[in-house]
């Protein structure tokens, strides 16, 4: 009797590319992209080269599953923090201190998508940048929508003060300072809204 069962070409593959794909991110978060090299990542995932780009296809094939999974795993919750039934300095107060958790989380990475915003590959560059001008749009759109004529200012601010919780959290500050420094930046949306 004969069967039409098509058995795949080749050897199957020996890893999990969803675990190949947050093992990566935490080698690219712990040390920045241009820091990891294929034969750094070949190592961790227990792989050989051809297998890896016939996986990923590059270095920055995998980094963009990375950021993929990095926006479902280790981001800051946006949606969390900027909730609508909430007033619009209270959000921002509470985003600031989910950015500092999230920092001191693992004070050695920061955060993926700003360190990949000035790395030396063009594409990952454009790539990360891509998501945190997203991320920042989400920001803004959210205080626009009760305060249009704060919302430039106010993002900015924002996302300018995340971007020190991150330095500061990648130099070791501890969890504390970070949430100390989140809850004095809160003051000046607060303040000014009021107006």
């Amino acid at each position: 009797m004969a069967t039409d069962i098509q058995r795949p070409r080749g050897r199957p593959r020996r890893f999990d590319p969803e675990q190949a794909v947050a093992t990566a991110q935490r080698l690219f978060h712990a040390r920045g992209y241009d820091a990891v090299s294929v034969a750094d990542l070949v190592q961790a995932l227990g792989i050989n080269p051809p297998s890896f780009y016939a996986a990923f296809g590059s270095k920055s094939g995998l980094f963009a599953r990375v950021l993929c999974r990095y926006g479902s795993t280790g981001a800051i919750p946006l949606d969390a923090s900027l909730r609508p039934d909430r007033p619009v300095a209270e959000a921002l107060a509470a985003l600031l201190e989910a950015a500092a958790r999230c920092y001191a989380a693992d004070p050695a990475a920061g955060c993926l998508v700003l360190e990949g915003t000035h790395c030396n590959d063009p594409e990952v560059r454009e790539a990360t940048r891509a998501v945190n001008v997203a991320a920042e749009d989400v920001i803004r759109n959210y205080i626009a929508a009760r305060y249009p004529e704060e919302a430039e200012h106010l993002t900015d601010y924002i996302c300018t003060t995340m971007t020190g919780l991150s330095a500061k959290a990648r130099l070791g500050q501890s969890l504390d300072r970070l949430l100390a420094t989140a809850r004095l930046a809160s003051i000046v949306p607060a303040q000014a809204l009021r107006t």
